[in-house]
């Protein structure tokens, strides 16, 4: 990919529509300077065609990386969070596949390590599919005296249960549940849900989606097009997928609302992360559907 560099998301809507077109596109949102480098590599391993890191100017990536990224210089604070730059990307983006995560956040799939994000979407694309429901598998550092803001690649630990799935209700339809739809939790922010508001407490997110006109992400990480936000057709299950995430566990560490409450996040249920596919699907935190 040609190394391109853009001054604003307003710059890159304006110039890099065709940078849009080589999907699937990864959109990676730096919030600070937390491995951004890993999360970058993680995700060109995967195959993406094309990776967009919107970043803060001040950061410096690595050689490797610097030839390969498309590059757009954001801050949070003042261009805004996740919702309004994906729903900025989706009118440029055609009908691209999209996937949208955070830094010190990275996505698994079934037989990620042999298999292409390529691959596993034309699979599902075929299955009649255009949206993939994720969760949100929180990590943190094993010990938190010597990882102070709960990131350790190499000590990662994941929650082996305690996540559980609640009916999505309706308010359209007096309450009733939404058909294939489920509100997922578990992870820290069940854990720790006294310092999480309860909007934020779900783990599930439609982090992989094809984009197509007027489609609108909402702040709850779904859309408005409902069956973008189903697990699963009406005749069989579909393929999901994971993003292991720091980003709780960070956040949690360094907020001073809850820092002093938490001294370790492992508990009787913590076990080491083998930065692996078949982990995650043997603990049923995703699944392969029909694609063997």
């Amino acid at each position: 990919m040609t190394d391109m560099r853009f001054s604003s998301l307003l710059d890159f809507l304006a110039r890099g529509k065709a940078v849009l077109a080589k999907g699937p596109v990864a959109l990676i949102l730096c919030e600070d300077d937390v491995e951004i480098a890993s999360t970058l590599r993680h995700h060109q391993h995967l195959g993406f065609k094309t990776i967009v890191g919107f970043m803060p100017d001040r950061v410096n990536l690595p050689d490797d990386l610097s030839d390969g990224i498309c590059r757009v210089d954001h801050t949070t604070a003042r261009d805004g969070g996740i919702e309004a730059l994906v729903n900025a990307v989706i009118p440029v983006a055609g009908t691209s596949w999209l996937y949208y995560c955070y830094n010190a956040e990275y996505l698994f799939y079934p037989f990620c390590e042999t298999r292409t994000i390529s691959e596993m979407l034309t699979f599902h694309a075929e299955e009649r599919r255009d949206a993939m429901l994720t969760f949100v598998v929180d990590l943190y550092a094993q010990d938190l005296n010597k990882f102070p803001n709960a990131v350790s690649l190499d000590d990662a630990q994941i929650d082996r249960s305690g996540y559980y799935a609640l009916a999505r209700p309706d308010p359209k339809n007096h309450g009733h549940p939404k058909e294939r739809q489920l509100d997922f939790h578990g992870g820290l922010r069940w854990r720790y849900e006294e310092h999480v508001p309860p909007t934020r407490r779900k783990i599930d997110r439609v982090s992989i989606f094809r984009a197509k006109p007027k489609l609108t992400m909402r702040p709850d990480n779904t859309f408005d097009d409902e069956e973008f936000n189903t697990y699963a057709c009406p005749w069989h299950n579909n393929l999901t997928a994971v993003v292991a995430s720091f980003r709780t566990a960070k956040a949690l560490k360094l907020n001073a609302g809850s820092t002093f409450d938490i001294h370790q996040f492992t508990w009787k249920n913590s076990v080491p992360f083998e930065w692996h596919s078949r982990q995650l699907l043997d603990l049923g935190l995703m699944e392969t559907g029909q694609w063997f």
